[in-house]
């Protein structure tokens, strides 16, 4: 049932953690790759909806650090998968005027996955509309330790004053620099927990966690998501 947004605050920054995929295969009695796969076309959909309701920024964690523990066989199909979605992805993008940016460490995938990440920013960088930030081989700690270690080589080198670091400063130094902190997380199947996701970013984010499996989150989803951020009074550890 589609719920009536008008009048309401869209969030600025809408953040995902894309959870279920692997229980919507085994509860239809698929691989676990065949929900992955499905799980890249709610994406696709979730896009386009973002787009159109005016959300600026929609970050999807997309790949872990972590995820490398799954089996060999497992991993593999997420990276031909990956292939595979990010030649899809740039025609989404340019159609719905679309700029993509990946956060994460990228240099542990291969050349060619490397070199179509790389693609991807360079043809729509300049893109208006919204911006669909995918993390892979993203780690919240990770991000930050990369972060710390860059601080602490300007320092060494004199670019940098350690008396002069803000929270300012440590932001421009992570991956998400010059993008505003998410105002909204949804997690998808019910999990209660960050799992290492944009640690520095979730200072304040309104928290929304629902029962529906990753690969059947739809508009109908996302809207409920919206009406109950906008029964939250966000006063970022202050009084009103």
């Amino acid at each position: 049932m589609e719920q009536n947004l008008e009048g309401m605050v869209i969030p600025r920054h809408v953040a995902l953690i894309l959870d279920g995929n692997g229980r919507w295969a085994k509860k239809r009695g698929l691989p676990r790759t065949m929900g992955h796969k499905e799980g890249c076309v709610t994406v696709e959909k979730t896009v386009e909806i973002a787009a159109r309701m005016g959300i600026e920024y929609l970050t999807v964690y997309g790949f872990s650090t972590e995820n490398w523990k799954r089996s060999s066989e497992e991993v593999g199909a997420l990276m031909q998968l990956f292939r595979y979605y990010m030649v899809r992805l740039l025609k989404i993008a340019s159609a719905n005027n679309v700029r993509v940016k990946m956060i994460g460490d990228r240099n542990r995938f291969d050349k060619d996955i490397i070199e179509g990440i790389n693609r991807l920013e360079r043809e729509t960088k300049d893109n208006t509309g919204l911006t669909f930030v995918i993390a892979v081989n993203y780690g919240g700690r990770d991000e930050i330790t990369r972060a710390v270690r860059r601080m602490a080589q300007d320092c060494a080198s004199g670019i940098l004053k350690a008396d002069a670091i803000t929270e300012e400063t440590v932001s421009s130094y992570l991956d998400t620099a010059q993008m505003p902190d998410p105002d909204l997380l949804i997690r998808t199947s019910g999990e209660i927990r960050l799992s290492n996701y944009l640690l520095w970013q979730l200072a304040y984010t309104e928290i929304f966690v629902t029962d529906c499996l990753w690969p059947d989150f739809n508009k109908e989803e996302l809207e409920k998501a919206i009406l109950a951020y906008n029964k939250r009074e966000r006063r970022f550890g202050g009084v009103k």
